[in-house]
């Protein structure tokens, strides 16, 4: 069988109806060529540390770390260990990555008109310059054309951020990580600007994994003796003030809900000490992260780092997927959210002081309209992040603008963030999003809501200018 040419349409992702596609097509092309900001993600920084760092064969960079492709194929019954996806028994797991590479292939009709699948098409175009589509018949010549290409000096990561033309990228770092991969990056004098992201679950969270051997890191590595509540405000401090030296100017923060509660230090102490314990209630834990994320408010207006927040995802809900292999394997699941009483303390706390910027993600796109638009659009700390991870997609685009501008307007919004393990995936995500942020204003101008040169302007913020001062790049 012929193998078919991917066809990427320049107006890919634009409306039909000539005149919006017109505007969305001018529009567009003033943003095409801006830098990109990645101001969350979960790119290794130890893929910049060394020069000569290489990603290994197709299969190690494409599929194996990363689960928006392992769990379209998990979910039709190929398992994770024919993906090569590591055990946490070190038990046997398909070790030929030709293989690996050809269950993909044989397979990839799953991804039409996904997200993933157009994620794909455009790292086989754009970055890899592949011009047939992945078949099962093409499979093998394909893996060596990439091979071939991951093999060259020119797609080592410090040439490819370049050739990506991005201007910044965040990482997201553990709050017990001695950063070692971001000194390195540092001291090599390289000029790419990769920070850190301040992310303190695993100290936070009295539910997490491994929870007290964490508070025992947080000690070693912070110099201060974690033994009671005092203490542990003291190393986290220390954490964030290192973080911020390496350059971090966000922290980062995970919870199934949105509650928050100021505790009395007397209870904050009564809690903690039953963690130590090993004696803490889902119900303290509950708690205890709900006033923990009232202080990183109060330690964020201190010390200046935009807080993130994203909020919904139940996570490692694969229990045997969860055991077997570990967290982050595409087993996390939306939970619907309540905000507006949730929030209500934190905002009523720090909401109103300019000096904080706090960015919410949420996976509850009910709550968007009725909700998180409203608090937005009133609380001058308080801004909305993009649409986030399942929603990360054309028409979870379009349903976010659509449920969110009228309220809170362009402003109160952050521009997009890429969110990915996966490092050639970064240009098309982001081309992603600027397309129909292109087509959505154009659509606004047709109908006369605004006119060509405004579109413009908030195209250029949607695509640069909010990210960049929202997360505090500008002057850094």
């Amino acid at each position: 069988m012929t193998a078919l040419n991917w066809n990427l349409s320049p107006d890919r992702f634009f409306s039909p109806e000539p005149s919006q596609r017109r505007v969305a097509r001018s529009l567009y092309d003033a943003i095409v060529d801006l830098p990109l900001v990645c101001p969350h993600g979960h790119v290794d920084p130890r893929v910049f540390a060394n020069p000569d760092y290489e990603f290994g064969t197709p299969a190690d960079l494409l599929i194996i770390p990363d689960h928006y492709v392992f769990r379209m194929l998990y979910s039709q019954g190929v398992p994770l260990e024919a993906l090569g996806v590591p055990r946490r028994d070190g038990g046997p797991v398909e070790e030929d990555h030709r293989t690996i590479w050809q269950t993909l292939a044989d397979h990839f009709y799953l991804f039409r008109g996904t997200p993933t699948g157009v994620w794909l098409a455009a790292e086989f175009v754009e970055v890899f310059g592949i011009e047939e589509k992945l078949t099962s018949e093409n499979a093998q010549d394909i893996y060596d054309q990439i091979q071939a290409k991951l093999d060259t000096p020119l797609f080592r990561p410090r040439l490819l951020y370049k050739r990506f033309n991005i201007e910044v990228l965040t990482t997201t770092d553990a709050a017990t990580d001695t950063l070692e991969h971001h000194q390195a990056i540092r001291e090599s004098g390289w000029e790419g600007d990769i920070r850190p992201t301040f992310r303190p679950d695993g100290v936070v969270n009295l539910d997490a994994a491994g929870w007290r051997e964490n508070i025992d890191t947080l000690s070693q590595v912070s110099g201060v003796e974690v033994r009671d509540y005092a203490s542990y405000i003291q190393a986290l401090e220390q954490r964030r003030a290192f973080f911020k030296d390496m350059g971090a100017t966000a922290t980062d923060h995970a919870a199934l809900t949105a509650y928050t509660e100021a505790l009395s230090p007397g209870e904050a102490e009564t809690l903690f000490q039953r963690a130590l314990r090993g004696e803490a209630s889902a119900d303290d834990a509950r708690r205890f992260t709900g006033h923990m994320l009232m202080e990183m408010a109060r330690m964020s207006i201190e010390d200046g780092l935009v807080m993130q927040l994203h909020v919904g995802s139940f996570r490692n809900h694969n229990e045997l997927i969860y055991q077997r292999f570990g967290p982050d394997k595409g087993a996390d699941i939306p939970v619907q959210s309540e905000f507006t009483r949730n929030l209500r303390p934190l905002l009523n706390a720090y909401g109103n002081d300019p000096r904080l910027t706090f960015i919410l993600f949420a996976l509850d796109e009910s709550a968007y309209s009725r909700e998180l638009a409203p608090l937005a659009g009133h609380y001058p700390a308080m801004r909305l992040g993009p649409p986030w991870w399942f929603f990360d997609s054309i028409d979870g685009m379009i349903r976010y603008r659509q449920n969110v501008h009228e309220t809170a307007g362009l402003y109160n919004t952050v521009g997009f963030n890429d969110d990915t393990r996966a490092y050639p995936s970064i240009p098309a995500r982001h081309d992603v999003w600027r397309r129909v942020e292109a087509n959505w204003l154009a659509g606004l101008v047709v109908r006369g809501i605004i006119d060509e040169g405004e579109a413009t302007e908030m195209a250029v913020e949607s695509a640069y200018g909010l990210a960049r001062r929202a997360y505090k790049f500008e002057g850094n």
